[in-house]
């Protein structure tokens, strides 16, 4: 058996059933269950929700973004061997230390499978909750430009590349585009600060000015947790980014949540504490793959540079990977996520069918 054969890179085709179109994102799929599909699990696994809560399947793939394009190898290699489990398995774990130190819930309600969470419906707030512990990346390139403002926030001059802030700094930006805020751009992703969000809470989704109060605390006390619990294993929490919503209690009123992921390499930096202290950095995280990337093409720029963006497409389109790269990419997630959980990640030898078997013998949701 090939490695391609243990990658799950289409995950939008599955035969579950649905009213709704199938909707994926870069890595994960979500297919909106049927009404009555949705009351029967809710009452036969007795989930916390209101009986008429509409429920979904999220099904990860193992497929690899960066510099929003997707990238496949040599040989069919169309995604990262073990990359889909170890993320969900990262994610379970810091979900439930959140509920366990009385954080929030999730919008996850039941794990079938490695790849797969039930999910309740959530109205996502609209912004992407970054949590920068170091100065690194984006922000360092526009730091060492000369740009002291972020999201509202003044930095001090003299700050050094990958140097620790004196502060954890929350600096969002916009989750989709946003029309009609007086100041920030309609665009997707552009930086924003905590004063636009007050002066525009309802158009971010917040239920109330309080609420921006809730999801800031939530923030840092969740990147608190994760930091320490990392921290104990030798590692750093460099920056991440977490995304909240809203959804319906038992009582069907409204509570403000952890949502998508959490504390991944996906969507975090993570550095190896020993090196970092020999001078040297060592990515546990996604970043390490785009260094590579930067570093593998000869105009680095097409990758920063969003108005590039067709000759961006066609590089990941038209350059196959070497396996050997990918296999290491599956071997610093599956190596963190083993480190986290204290648990092994185990490579399914044909993860679709392992999902499709599952959801139809234990829960009825394929024909």
């Amino acid at each position: 058996m090939s490695f391609a054969d243990q990658v799950l890179a289409v995950n939008d085709n599955l035969p579950i059933r649905t009213n709704l179109p199938v909707h994926s994102g870069k890595v994960r799929s979500v297919y909106w269950l049927t009404e009555e599909d949705s009351r029967r699990l809710i009452e036969q696994h007795n989930y916390p929700v209101p009986k008429d809560t509409p429920l979904a399947i999220m099904l990860i793939s193992d497929r690899i973004s960066a510099f929003d394009c997707i990238w496949h190898g040599e040989e069919g290699m169309k995604g990262v061997p073990g990359k889909g489990a170890a993320l969900n398995a990262i994610s379970n774990h810091w979900f439930g230390l959140f509920k366990e130190q009385g954080l929030a819930d999730s919008h996850i309600l039941d794990i079938p499978h490695p790849l797969v969470w039930i999910v309740q419906k959530a109205r996502p707030v609209m912004i992407e909750a970054i949590c920068r512990q170091y100065i690194t990346g984006s922000m360092w390139r526009a730091y060492e430009k000369g740009e002291r403002e972020f999201c509202g926030i003044r930095l001090e001059n003299g700050l050094s590349k990958d140097s620790k802030l004196t502060n954890v700094l929350i600096t969002p930006s916009t989750k989709g585009v946003l029309k009609g805020i007086e100041g920030v751009p309609e665009a997707d992703d552009v930086n924003v600060s905590r004063r636009d969000i007050v002066k525009n809470y309802a158009a971010f989704n917040f239920n109330s000015a309080t609420d921006i109060d809730l999801y800031e605390k939530l923030l840092t006390d969740g990147f608190a947790v994760i930091s320490k619990a990392l921290e104990g294993l030798g590692q750093i929490f460099v920056d991440t980014k977490f995304e909240f919503g809203y959804v319906k209690d038992v009582n069907d009123d409204d509570k403000l949540i952890y949502m998508d992921e959490v504390g991944t390499p996906d969507s975090s930096r993570i550095w190896d504490e020993a090196e970092y202290k020999q001078g040297k950095i060592v990515e546990n995280s996604k970043e390490g793959f785009r260094q590579l990337l930067l570093n593998h093409f000869p105009d680095p720029d097409i990758l920063l540079n969003k108005e590039r963006m067709a000759e961006r497409e066609a590089l990941a389109r038209d350059n196959a990977l070497p396996v050997n790269v990918l296999m290491d990419i599956s071997n610093t997630y599956t190596q963190i996520a083993e480190k986290i959980t204290g648990r092994k990640i185990v490579l399914s030898e044909n993860p679709k069918a392992e999902v499709i078997d599952i959801l139809r013998s234990r829960y009825q949701l394929i024909d």
